[in-house]
């Protein structure tokens, strides 16, 4: 199995480290091409005004100068002329990607760019916490679960222009009660903080913050599954047809 690995925290980042010492022990065809530099929350952007470079780190490692997009587009473009990966893995982020986490990820997004090739992709982010009892545990829950929790997804069956989110909690490894199958939750970004400043030129700048962003804790999200130290395990689609208001939409429409 060839499998393409990538990220949006950039080629130098610890979970994706971690990320290539899970996938070695399920391939040894394993490459990676990540951005060169972070790039968290860049979506599903595509670099279009600016030349994107590629830089070769070593015998099947690849840095790409844009977006986790970028990456993934131009691995499949550039790197795999006889034949595709035949899986993409996103990860493993260093913070949650939950809820509407979804539309903003970089690491989402990437696995996305796979999707739409009609490549499996799956996504793998770690919530962190930066104080409390959960601070400074890095990756641990990420490390003691991925590889169980990525099997039933390689071995089972694989449904085109689709992907699976995939976050661990904050806790270590043995505290983690097990996985969950859920949807994705909600949350609200326009309550998040603002910072507001004057730089040294003295020209006024503002920071988006996410320390004060609002969620809905319904029954069967992800949000719901990572606060009670479930693995949440998270089937996304490619197609965001609002398939239900179809008819209804077309009768306004209608002559």
């Amino acid at each position: 199995m060839r499998i393409l690995l990538t990220n949006d925290d950039g080629i130098h980042a610890p979970g994706l480290e971690l990320l290539e010492a899970i996938a070695a022990r399920l391939s040894d065809d394993v490459w990676v091409c990540a951005p060169l530099d972070e790039q968290s929350g860049a979506g599903h952007s595509l670099t279009l005004n600016l030349p994107v470079r590629l830089r070769q780190f070593g015998e099947k490692r690849f840095a790409v100068t844009g977006t986790p997009t970028d990456a993934v587009n131009l691995a499949l473009r550039k790197l795999f002329p006889d034949r595709r990966p035949d899986l993409v893995i996103s990860g493993i982020n260093g913070g949650e990607n939950l809820a509407d986490d979804i539309t903003y990820s970089g690491t989402i997004s990437a696995a996305m760019e796979g999707a739409l090739a009609g490549i499996p992709a799956i996504a793998l982010s770690q919530a962190q916490r930066t104080s409390g009892r959960e601070a400074g545990l890095g990756f641990a829950a990420a490390e003691g679960w991925a590889a169980r929790v990525l099997a039933p997804l390689i071995d089972g069956p694989k449904a085109r222009r689709s992907l699976v989110n995939i976050n661990f909690p904050a806790l270590p490894a043995e505290a983690v009660k097990g996985i969950r199958v859920v949807r994705q939750g909600l949350h609200d970004y326009a309550r998040g903080s603002l910072v507001e400043g004057v730089d040294p030129r003295g020209k006024p700048y503002f920071w988006f913050g996410l320390e004060d962003v609002e969620h809905t804790l319904d029954h069967g999200t992800d949000l719901e599954a990572i606060g009670e130290g479930y693995v949440s395990v998270t089937p996304l689609q490619v197609d965001l047809t609002d398939h239900a208001a179809l008819g209804a939409l077309a009768e306004r429409y209608a002559s």
